[in-house]
């Protein structure tokens, strides 16, 4: 989502690292460049106002004009301020307090707050809570429906309201039962309406005194832009929101809520949702997003949704094989579901420092569908065939093509790139594999 602005952000500074010596015309020049790009990020005035003058301010001192290279100084200067703006560090959920904790989701219509709570749920259940999901939305169609369906998805329990029921009551009874049951944590999805209005701000503090919250989280949407940020103020003066969490962040948005919603609110943003999927939801790290605004890559991300989503025993296993040279199309197969586990390949290979500068990347669309016909033709082989690729003859190249509903020329495809893939691999054994990481592909 910040393509645009990492674009126009990396020319100020290409700008500013081609003079040799900075003087205060230079920097107000390139400063100029970094104003203009933010503000069409949809980055809130009063911030862009603030963020320059703080980089100026460094930018014109010792620490950049007597530096030996100035240009990376500058480049230095700006990434600690915008991590700054950001809030500096990560802030988790605040679940302290009376058992169970109560975490409350607020937010308009459309923001995505039931799929937001469904994720949440899944996220705490990967930290080893126990989380109760209420749905207290009787308003909207089918919401509580909706909750029902997606705490089954993600294992969480679902408490029993009825369209008939008061918002209040059902938190009040939803909050009873989960001390009954033993349930650690109550996830509380609200009602929305289309634009903030008294009586929603109303019935939410009516909630808030009822359940006491030990967080409030507003849910957003990032493709609102400015609006979320205006909203996140709203929300924040009323209820005083322990933080944000901003959805659709995988989309076209330009990004300047997620700049601008700590330096105007105060509210931290605590997680992103980049996907539909269930588990597409992301801790907030405002280091991190900063060195991915400016195409510096997020390799501790990376380094987390590898550890996530690879099994180390099979790591092992695989790396073994690898070394003797014994790597087959069952393993081919097995790393692509790994790699397909860990998201999207454009957003894997944009959290590789120096991958986003490069305009190869930027043309590369990858097709995901690939990946899932790649798996569904070695499902169609046989187990010995998949072990030893040099019996495919033609006949069998047929068969598995029309059980995986493809093509010969697919079939014929993979075998090729699997055969390439091997004997990089011999190679790589015989010159040392030192420097192929534990259990992940040299390509």
């Amino acid at each position: 989502m910040f393509e645009n602005l990492t674009d126009k952000l990396n020319l100020a500074f290409k700008k500013l690292k081609g003079h040799g010596k900075l003087t205060e015309k230079n920097i107000d020049a390139g400063l100029k460049e970094i104003r203009m790009a933010l503000l069409e990020a949809d980055v809130h005035y009063k911030v862009v106002k603030d963020l320059v003058a703080a980089i100026r301010e460094r930018a014109i001192g010792q620490e950049v004009l007597a530096s030996l290279t100035p240009g990376q100084q500058v480049v230095k200067i700006v990434n600690e301020e915008l991590t700054q703006l950001m809030g500096s560090t990560h802030e988790g959920l605040r679940l302290t307090g009376s058992r169970p904790a109560v975490v409350m989701l607020v937010g308009l219509q459309g923001s995505g707050k039931t799929t937001t709570a469904g994720k949440l749920a899944k996220f705490m259940m990967g930290q080893h809570r126990r989380p109760y999901l209420v749905p207290a939305d009787p308003y909207r169609p089918a919401a509580i429906d909706q909750l029902k369906k997606i705490g089954n998805q993600v294992g969480a329990e679902v408490f029993p309201a009825t369209q008939d029921m008061d918002p209040v009551d059902i938190c009040r009874d939803a909050l009873q039962m989960a001390r009954q049951a033993g349930f650690d944590t109550l996830v509380i999805d609200t009602a929305g309406r289309l634009h903030v209005d008294e009586a929603l701000m109303a019935e939410l503090g009516r909630i808030k005194e009822t359940v006491h919250p030990s967080d409030i989280l507003l849910v957003a949407d990032a493709m609102t832009g400015q609006d979320a940020v205006n909203i996140a103020k709203a929300f924040h003066d009323a209820l005083d929101i322990g933080g944000v969490i901003l959805t659709k962040m995988e989309g076209d948005a330009r990004g300047g809520a997620a700049i601008s919603i700590k330096a105007i609110t105060s509210a931290p943003i605590k997680f992103v949702g980049v996907g539909e999927k269930l588990d597409a939801l992301e801790p907030f790290h405002p280091d991190r997003m900063a060195s991915r605004i400016l195409g510096m890559g997020d390799i501790l991300s990376l380094i987390e949704k590898a550890q996530e989503s690879i099994d180390e025993k099979r790591a092992l296993e695989l790396e073994k094989k690898l070394r003797k040279s014994q790597f087959t199309l069952e393993d081919f197969r097995d790393q692509m579901v790994q790699i397909r586990k860990m998201g999207s390949l454009e957003d894997l290979l944009a959290m590789i420092p120096g991958m986003g500068k490069l305009k190869q990347l930027k043309q590369l669309k990858v097709d995901e569908r690939e990946l899932v016909r790649i798996t569904a033709i070695i499902d169609s082989m046989t187990a010995q065939e998949r072990r030893n690729h040099n019996i495919i003859n033609a006949s069998r190249r047929k068969r598995i093509a029309k059980g995986s509903g493809t093509t010969v020329q697919e079939v014929n495809q993979l075998l090729k790139n699997y055969v390439q893939v091997h004997k990089m691999i011999k190679k790589l054994n015989k010159g040392g594999f030192g420097s192929l990481g534990r259990g992940m592909l040299p390509f």
